[in-house]
Order: structure tokens, then C-alpha cells, then sequence
């Protein structure tokens, strides 16, 4: 059986070929997408944009096999953003996917170096 790790996974991209339409509607929730209630790291996405809507970002937690990598978890987030901006019917450029391996990342703790 294989190890099981978490990712936090950012995908970024820019908006494309928006109606207006769309501008209206992504303009109407924008308020739930800008500012700290967005950066959530979550399975399903947490989609974070502003009103200029030029670009995006989703954050995803992905939980996958460790041999596979940060490479397969940012596959995996990428095909969730795709996936997730297609359903709300809005076009967009270019992906690109950062991941970190939570189960692997030091954690910097200053407290514990008091003398």
C-alpha cells in the first residue's frame, strides 16, 4: 500500500473571451472571491478573483499517492479548475500550477529557539 500526502495546489490563469454575461455574473459574487475568505485551501477549489477580472486563482488540497509527486497533484488540481470553470461557463488561458507537499514541509518555528 502506498503513502497517502497532501498538497496545497494553486492554479493560475487569466479570464478569456468573458461575456458580458459573465462579467456580470463572476462581478455579482465578487465579493465572496476577493480579499483573505478566498485563500482557503479546500478539495473542491476555492476560486479567488478581483473586479479588474483579469486573472484567477483556484486553491485546492489534493490527497494523493506520494510516489507520484507534486507533478500528479497539480494534474489533478488543474483538471479540477478546468472541470469547475467550464460548469460556471467562463473561458480562461493558460493554467499554471504550483503544489506543495504539506507532509514534507518544515515548519519554521522561532518560538522554539529561546534561550
Amino acid at each position: 500500500m502506498s503513502t497517502q500526502h497532501t498538497y496545497r495546489v494553486i492554479v493560475r490563469g487569466a479570464w478569456e473571451g468573458l461575456t458580458d454575461e459573465g462579467r456580470t455574473a463572476l462581478l455579482a459574487e465578487v465579493d465572496r472571491h476577493d480579499g483573505l475568505g478566498a485563500i482557503r485551501f479546500t478539495e473542491e477549489g476555492s476560486l479567488a478573483y478581483d473586479r479588474a477580472l483579469r486573472r484567477f486563482t483556484y486553491r485546492f488540497v489534493v490527497v494523493s499517492d506520494a510516489a507520484d509527486g507534486e507533478e500528479m497533484a497539480e494534474v489533478i488540481a488543474e483538471d479540477r479548475a478546468r472541470t469547475a470553470l467550464a460548469a460556471l461557463g467562463h473561458g480562461h488561458g493558460e493554467l499554471k500550477c504550483s503544489a506543495t507537499d504539506m507532509d514534507t514541509m518544515k515548519v519554521n518555528d522561532k518560538g522554539r529557539r529561546r534561550r
